[in-house]
């Protein structure tokens, strides 16, 4: 399992790959269990009113999550492009520039009995 997170204005995001072999969650709408490598991560941007509270940068943002939309890859370089990407992503659509948005990825190792 790979972390990926994004860190910018006070705030982190952080998504999780699937790698080969791991079972990732299931619920209607994930991808064809068949795809090697599965990325889930939030998707947010900032609305209005409503929502929830978030403080980023030093201001007070009103942000709206979607449903995570699973997503299925063949190659474990792709699915760390997409991730990261995605994690840029939403931070853009709550006003952070890109050059503020630091993305790490973040091996799980899992504890043995």
């Amino acid at each position: 399992m790979l972390l990926i997170r994004g860190s910018a204005g006070g705030t982190t995001l952080t998504g999780t790959l699937y790698e080969r072999g791991e079972r990732p969650p299931s619920f209607q709408g994930a991808p064809d269990e068949d795809a090697p490598y599965v990325w889930v991560c939030d998707e947010f941007y900032e609305v209005d009113s409503g929502g929830g509270t978030q403080t980023l940068a030093g201001r007070e943002v009103n942000v709206a999550f979607e449903t995570p939309m699973p997503r299925g890859f063949e190659t474990r370089e792709k699915a760390i492009e997409v991730a990261r990407e995605h994690v840029r992503t939403q931070f853009a659509r709550l006003g952070m520039r890109e050059a503020d948005v630091t993305v790490e990825n973040v091996e799980v190792v899992e504890a043995s009995d």
